[in-house]
């Protein structure tokens, strides 16, 4: 009996305390409220399509493509403006010779007798123009002439230099006797003039190379076959002479000296003949201040 009573009391402690675990796992799933993850289910259906978004910002530029193909040929455009006048061109070919032009006319019966006799007084008031022209050349201007030149005393008193760039002012040079019939002419002017000596265009130049200085015209020609030192001045002329004798005067003899470039004297300018034949070639020639 007394041990049926412990068997009843001991399953009665069982059912208790299983009683009072369940309990307790049930509190704390309550008070706990959490849930334990599930198996993983089937996948769902695919959902509508949304809006479209907002656009977004530019991205980056990307690399440079190949070139393209070339394009057609554009239309001709408007005519320019006319450009300056080129450079005149070289002289062509002369052409072929024509052809020869008709016969002219017969021309009527001269009556040349009166014409004659006014070509004859033409002549000589030509010749008397002539005259009158030599005459005031010779004894008004007080010119000398040559067939090539014209030689005029200017009574100036000039250095060297000065009376060289005069005779350039007047349209010629310092006269230079290159014969001798020219410098005998230019001696008798400066003779007739009353006058013992002019500046003339011979000058010395820088030494040669045998350490003497050699004389040039004004022309920069060098003396060749005429000059007209005396003796003493052709010795003196072989030998350099001093700074300030580098140029030459003709005396009233017809004899060249050493003048110092510095002294003033008068002096004879030539001008050539060939330079004022055809009109407007040359300058025209001065004559002023010659008394």
């Amino acid at each position: 009996m007394i041990s049926d009573d412990c068997d009843m009391m001991g399953l009665l402690e069982v059912f208790v305390l299983a009683a009072v675990f369940n309990c307790i796992s049930a509190s704390t799933e309550v008070c706990t409220n959490s849930l334990l993850p599930g198996a993983k289910g089937d996948q769902g259906e695919t959902g509508e399509e949304g809006d479209q978004g907002k656009l977004g910002k530019n991205g980056p530029p990307g690399l440079p493509g190949e070139p393209g193909e070339a394009g057609l040929k554009g239309e001709v455009g408007q005519m320019g403006k006319m450009g300056p006048a080129g450079d005149k061109g070289d002289k062509g070919d002369t052409g072929w010779e024509g052809p020869s032009g008709l016969k002219g006319k017969q021309g009527t019966t001269c009556d040349c007798g009166r014409y004659r006799k006014v070509v004859g007084q033409l002549d000589v008031n030509v010749g008397k123009l002539r005259n009158a022209v030599k005459f005031v050349k010779n004894v008004l201007l007080g010119l000398r002439e040559t067939e090539e030149q014209y030689y005029l005393l200017v009574k100036e008193s000039k250095k060297f230099r000065e009376a060289s760039m005069n005779c350039k002012l007047r349209g010629g040079s310092l006269a230079m006797p290159k014969t001798s019939n020219t410098n005998r002419l230019m001696a008798d002017y400066v003779s007739q003039a009353g006058l013992t000596g002019v500046y003339i265009g011979v000058q010395a130049q820088n030494m040669d190379t045998n350490g003497t200085d050699s004389y040039v015209y004004a022309d920069s020609s060098p003396l060749q076959g005429f000059a007209a030192w005396s003796q003493e001045m052709e010795l003196n002329s072989r030998v350099s002479p001093s700074t300030n004798s580098s140029c030459v005067g003709l005396l009233s003899t017809g004899t060249w000296a050493h003048v110092e470039c510095e002294a003033t004297m008068f002096f004879i300018c030539e001008f050539s003949k060939s330079s004022r034949r055809g009109g407007g070639g040359g300058r025209e020639m001065t004559t002023s201040a010659t008394s």
